[in-house]
């Protein structure tokens, strides 16, 4: 027959705490990413901002789905030929290329989850920024190269 000590209940309750302190903290991480708003074409968009190369790599990969006006915006440091995968992605997506002007370089229509990690989109002309939004936004708000669009981050003037 075994004891419960008071030093077994103190490590169940620490344990405890850590679990439920863990799960704030992603939580805190997963729903409060700083967004933004993206005006372009004739659209407005609210989008959350990967600004470092762990936000980029996981981009939208746990999302399950979008609203019309969601999408992530991802923020580069120099302009480059930036390439996108699907990997761990469950919806399809548009992907917008902008060079540091904020102007529409590249796009890419209906990028589907069937497309893993066999294929990597990659804009032919370099880019500052990423935009992806739900599959169909290119159509639905007349997005093309050449088009400017408008959103402020931190610290930058628009």
């Amino acid at each position: 027959m075994s004891i419960w000590r008071p030093s077994t209940t103190g490590l169940l309750i620490g344990g405890l705490v850590v679990v439920i302190l863990a799960a704030a903290i992603a939580f805190m991480v997963s729903n409060f990413q700083p967004t933004t708003e993206v005006k372009l074409g004739s659209g407005v968009f609210k989008v959350r901002l990967a600004q470092n190369d762990t936000a980029r790599e996981l981009g939208l990969s746990e999302t399950t789905s979008l609203k019309p006006t969601d999408g992530l915006l991802m923020v580069f440091d120099s302009d480059n030929t930036w390439g996108v995968w699907m990997k761990d992605m469950k919806v399809s997506i548009d992907i917008i290329w902008l060079d540091s002007t904020k102007t529409v370089v590249y796009t890419v229509k209906n990028a589907t989850p069937e497309l893993s990690t066999t294929k990597m989109f990659k804009s032919k002309d370099p880019a500052r920024y990423v935009l992806e939004l739900p599959a169909g936004s290119v159509q639905q708000f007349g997005i093309k190269s050449g088009d400017k669009a408008e959103f402020s981050l931190a610290g930058e003037n628009n």
